[in-house]
């Protein structure tokens, strides 16, 4: 068997769909869209949540309530795995995260959680630490300062 003597399975290829090519078709003439009406035009048809006219379902419905989602605050997460890349005894900042492709975006901060085991010595400087990242980096006898 050779590269250019392979082909698909029969039946796995099929052909598309050609609208508008005479009778034979079956979608010939009106292309499968009917006869007359909104959807038989070019650029025809109802936008979304459009019901014919009835008052649509989102704003029959009530609005109520208040969502804090457009005020949440995100962090970037990092876990004590990914810090044994760096030398014993650095001090780790979010420049220095985002210069080793650690941190991809900006976002309200970085939090550093207790995943995996840290064997370095550090100083982490970060926005946010879980109490058994904080405990571990202190345990070895690095800093964990909240920025």
């Amino acid at each position: 068997m050779k590269l250019h003597t392979i082909t698909p399975a029969e039946g796995a290829t099929k052909a598309r769909k050609r609208v508008g090519r005479g009778p034979a078709s079956g979608t010939g003439k009106t292309a499968g869209r009917g006869e007359n009406g909104q959807n038989s035009r070019s650029g025809g048809g109802v936008r979304i949540g459009f019901e014919g006219g009835q008052t649509p379902l989102f704003r029959r419905l009530p609005k109520r309530g208040f969502s804090n989602a457009r005020f949440k605050k995100v962090y970037v997460v990092i876990n004590l795995d990914d810090l044994n890349r760096f030398e014993d005894g650095t001090e780790v900042n979010p420049e220095i995260l985002k210069e080793m492709g650690l941190v991809k975006k900006a976002t309200d901060g970085i939090k550093v959680l207790g995943n995996g085991t840290l064997k370095k010595k550090l100083n982490v400087k970060a926005n946010k630490f879980s109490l058994s990242a904080k405990k571990q980096i202190e345990d070895l006898g690095g800093k964990a300062e909240v920025i």
